[in-house]
């Protein structure tokens, strides 16, 4: 072949593979140039949702990406301008402004809230510019009828037929909606009314809250709604508000048995973005939440999100919510309807150029797209990363709930709802195939408010629109608590007295008004109408809302009615007649201490004597000499530490360490018997003739005031009807008491203690009180089972006991009451001190002694173990071997040096000049020795010699006697041989 044959044909190999090539080039580059930028505007809040707003800002950007992606044919592009307003509708109608006539966009996605959105769409409509949201879903902005505007968020108006379903599940009858006072608050009211109504469910309140209100304000309308009736709540407002409120109820004590807390889907659908106090204060709550289906594209929409999050900062966790999810379909639908409108051949543009009309309204730039993007809006159809995406009505079709019941930090399904089946268990069932009842639906496992099992019923008594029924009692006497004044010529009835003024007190510091009237529990003819029994069941039976009275906590009666905090002292007590014990009794002397007491500290008397004679036998003459002297000596010396009018000297350490702690304690007992002795003496002191043993026993009459509770428990004890005496007032009482039993009369009367209290202070000098036989819970006001007002009033009682106002009200109507305080029941118990009260001091006593005597005998045992060991060649013998221990004990111990000392004065007279040289003088150790001066050690005989120059010689008069004594002691000697 020629090098020009084999040139050509490389020429066509190159152009052969090099044409496909050079035609996707041509074709791409040209393809380039007929891309089409179209800037869209977004608009999203700068302070309120922070994190939010950039996990939405992303989601729409990774649609971008996502929907090029797969859609890399179109000819155009979506440019996002993204402006960030503040809350206020006039800074995100400003941005709405700035991105039309500046950056000419072609639509705005956003503003975020309803109320921004309903400027900003009226700018839209004028610019023919469409304004499409993915959060505003107030149903209000779609009824204003604009052409430019798209709600392609899930529409308010679509959830209260589920709201509704529920709320005919439950057959609640009456139903309090709670929202905030903006155009996203008030624009489902209508809708939500219409479908209470529609299931018979009716709205007598409703509760509106402002965006800006307080945590006071809050408070302030939470407790107007615990005085009404309804305790079902459906609350709609913003998250962030709502966070607020539910922390508020907790606080309050609206998250407990008996309320009931329906939100709607806002506030759930971010439910995973509260902290964990907002959660915690809403166990028990149920709502529903728009129902996304999970999907792989779901799934890795997630986990792209996360991952952006993590690269750039990993301490923020990323939670998508359904916004950010219709946000993305926001773009997609957006993205679709801008090819259709503007990227087709037919409506291909100059790249850039923005048509303008003549007829623009205030200056604003007209889009020629904005009529073909409406169009290209509304007829949107696919499958969105939140499910089948659709446009009817320029809405977002609706889709599926869940029905949710917050447990335990999350949301819990307990069920779904349709628009085609209403409330079903599952979606996608065969089992759903007919709709089925909602009345009849049955929910899965529900934890309600206050973790109540049973559904609650929804409605507690009524505390405002009427006046609360207040009974109170009628009686004759012991009117302080209750005294009921009827006056026929105005007819009118005053009611006074200590009960009263504590209750009305008590409804003052109530946060909400609380009307009531008294109503007297009397015939016509003013006379009581039963007993404190009776009266309480007139509650039960809605007779009364309340009692207002001297009325007693019981078990029996909390049965069937609620009683608040006692607002008096408690317990059943018993007055008898008393007689003076002053000096009345030889034995009074006694009295301070008891037997127990007694009998320790004489025991101890012995025993500490006891050791110190042993400590200080072998060492001390003080404790030698005959037996009946040692004994007498030892009790002596211990008793007389009771006075401190010892004499004897302890010599040994371990006696001083003994008599150290002993007096210490007799110190101790001393004082307190005097004390008591001299309280024993100084007053006077009122004994009960009886007690209520002796009264079953001596079959006395007992007397109890009419109509009380007392007669139930006397029958309990055992008292016989005949023995039991009814009285009314404290006349006919006293009377009883001062007869007796033996003239018809009664030996004791038993009631509360405050009402004997009473009585007391009006005959002190005649009765005494017994301290409480029976236990009470004192006295209280009594509402109906469940009632919201007892926490409140209870709430109230305890801030007035911890305060002036209590005392205040005691000393104005309880003011005789403490007149005779020293005749009580304290004076009457025993005031006697008992082992208990020194039981410790005894001990550490009793351990110091016993350690002592453990000490001396080692030692002892220790410096005579010579004497235990016996000779080779007799036969050992424990008792021989004890025989010379207690021969030892019972010599005197020379070495002590208080011997040694008196040896050395001996030794000293010997060497003094009065002596004659030669002169033999016979001592004995003990006076006890003198008549057996043959005992090997005892006797000693003594050389006149010159005393030792280390010797100290005791003084001249020491010296005398000593020489008296031995003197004597040498003549006595001498008459004994002689």
């Amino acid at each position: 072949m020629t090098k020009k044959n084999h040139t050509n044909l490389h020429l066509l190999i190159s152009i052969f593979f090099l044409f496909p090539f050079c035609s996707w080039v041509s074709l791409a580059l040209a393809q380039s140039e007929t891309i089409i930028p179209v800037n869209v505007g977004v608009v999203l809040d700068d302070l309120k949702y922070s994190l939010t707003k950039d996990i939405w800002l992303r989601c729409m950007k990774m649609a971008l990406g996502d929907f090029y992606a797969t859609h890399a044919h179109y000819n155009t592009r979506l440019v996002l301008n993204t402006r960030h307003c503040r809350e206020s509708v006039v800074s995100a109608a400003a941005a709405a402004l700035d991105l039309i006539k500046n950056e000419r966009v072609k639509a705005i996605i956003g503003p975020v809230t309803s109320m921004q959105t309903s400027f900003v769409i009226n700018l839209g409509n004028q610019a023919h510019v469409p304004i499409i949201s993915f959060s505003a879903t107030s149903p209000s902005l779609t009824s204003l009828r604009i052409p430019y505007f798209f709600q392609f968020a899930q529409t308010d108006s679509s959830q209260v037929e589920a709201i509704s379903a529920i709320v005919k599940a439950f057959g609640w009858r009456q139903v309090v909606p709670i929202y905030i006072n903006t155009e996203y608050g008030q624009g489902i009211i209508p809708y939500l009314t219409d479908a209470l109504q529609e299931v018979d469910a009716r709205v007598p309140y409703r509760s509106v809250i402002s965006s800006s209100a307080t945590d006071g304000q809050i408070v302030q309308e939470l407790s107007k709604l615990m005085s009404m009736e309804t305790r079902v709540f459906i609350v709609h407002m913003t998250a962030d508000l709502s966070s607020r409120l539910f922390v508020k109820a907790k606080e309050v004590g609206m998250m407990s048995e008996g309320y009931v807390w329906l939100t709607t889907n806002e506030i759930l659908n971010r439910l995973q973005s509260q902290n964990f106090t907002v959660i915690n204060s809403m166990q028990g709550v149920l709502g529903i939440q728009t129902f996304v289906p999970l999907t792989p594209e779901l799934e890795d929409l997630k986990i792209g999100l996360k991952r952006q999050f993590h690269t750039e900062n990993p301490a923020i966790g990323a939670e998508l919510d359904v916004f950010g999810l219709w946000a993305y379909d926001a773009v997609f639908a957006v993205a679709m309807a801008i090819e259709q409108a503007i990227g087709t051949p037919t409506g291909f543009p100059f790249q850039g150029s923005i048509v303008t009309s003549n007829h623009s309204t205030d200056g604003f730039p007209v889009s020629p797209y904005g009529p073909e993007l409406c169009r290209a809006l509304a007829t949107a159809r696919f499958q969105g990363i939140a499910g089948n995406f659709s446009v009817v009505g320029r809405q977002r079709e609706s889709s599926n709930f869940r029905v949710v019941n917050v447990n335990g930090g999350e949301a819990t399904t307990i069920g779904f709802w349709t628009l085609k089946e209403g409330l079903v268990k599952t979606l996608n069932s065969s089992a759903n195939s007919s709709k089925p009842s909602s009345s009849k639906f049955k929910f899965g496992p529900i934890r309600w408010p206050g973790n109540c099992p049973s559904v609650p019923k929804g409605w507690e008594f009524p505390t405002n629109g009427k006046k609360l029924r207040i009974g109170v009692p009628v009686k004759q006497d012991f009117t302080e608590y209750v005294k009921v004044t009827i006056n026929h010529s105005t007819n009118t009835t005053d009611v006074t007295g200590f009960s009263v003024d504590v209750f009305k007190a008590a409804v003052v510091l109530l946060p909400y008004a609380l009307p009531y009237e008294f109503i007297p529990f009397a015939y016509s003819n003013g006379t009581s109408a039963g007993t404190y029994n009776q009266l309480c069941h007139q509650v039960y039976l809605k007779k009364f809302d309340a009692v207002v009275g001297d009325t007693t906590i019981r078990a029996d009666r909390s049965l069937y009615v609620d009683f608040t905090m006692p607002y008096s002292e408690s317990g059943v007590s018993m007055v008898v007649p008393v007689i003076d014990f002053k000096s009345k009794q030889a034995l009074a002397f006694l009295k301070p201490w008891t037997w127990d007491l007694w009998l320790t500290t004489c025991f101890f008397f012995v025993y500490i004597g006891f050791v110190i004679w042993v400590l200080e036998h072998r060492i001390n003459k003080e404790f030698r000499g005959p037996l009946s002297h040692q004994v007498g000596t030892s009790i002596w010396f211990s008793c007389s530490t009771m006075v401190f009018a010892h004499r004897e000297r302890v010599l040994s350490n371990l006696a001083r360490f003994v008599m150290i702690i002993w007096v210490f304690v007799v110190l101790i007992l001393t004082i307190n018997y005097t004390a008591s002795l001299s309280s024993l003496y100084t007053f006077e002191q009122l004994q009960p003739t009886v007690d209520i043993e002796d009264l079953l026993r001596n079959h006395d009459n007992v007397g109890y005031i009419k109509n009380s509770y007392v007669y139930d428990l006397l029958k309990q004890v055992g008292f016989d009807d005949s023995k039991l005496k009814e009285y009314e007032t404290m006349e006919e009482i006293d009377e009883a008491l001062s007869k007796g039993t033996a003239k018809d009369g009664i030996a004791a009367v038993v009631h509360g203690t405050p009402k004997m209290k009473l009585f007391l202070a009006k005959y002190c000098s005649k009765y005494t009180m017994i301290e409480p036989i029976f236990k009470t819970d004192g006295f209280a006001f009594v509402f109906a089972k469940r009632s919201p007002l007892v926490d409140d009033v209870s709430q109230a009682i305890l801030n007035m006991t911890g305060g002036d106002k209590i005392m205040t009200l005691e000393k104005e109507w309880l003011k005789n009451e403490s007149s005779c305080s020293d005749s009580s029941g304290a004076n009457v118990s025993s005031n006697s001190l008992g082992l208990g009260s020194f039981w410790v001091l005894f001990l550490v006593a009793g351990l110091a002694s016993i350690l002592a005597l453990i000490i001396f005998v080692a030692f002892f045992i220790h410096r005579h173990r010579d004497k235990l060991v016996q000779p080779a060649d007799s036969e050992p013998s424990t008792w021989r071997k004890i025989q010379a221990l207690v021969k030892i004990f019972n010599e005197k111990d020379l070495d002590s040096h208080t011997f040694r000392r008196s040896g050395k004065v001996r030794d000293a007279v010997m060497n003094s000049p009065n002596n004659f040289p030669g002169t033999v003088v016979h001592h004995s150790s003990d006076h006890t020795d003198q008549t057996n001066s043959s005992v090997v050690g005892e006797q000693q005989t003594t050389s006149i010699f010159e005393a030792p120059s280390d010797v100290l010689l005791p003084s001249t008069t020491e010296v005398d006697i000593t020489v008296q004594e031995m003197h004597g002691t040498t003549s006595n000697t001498t008459q004994e041989y002689n």
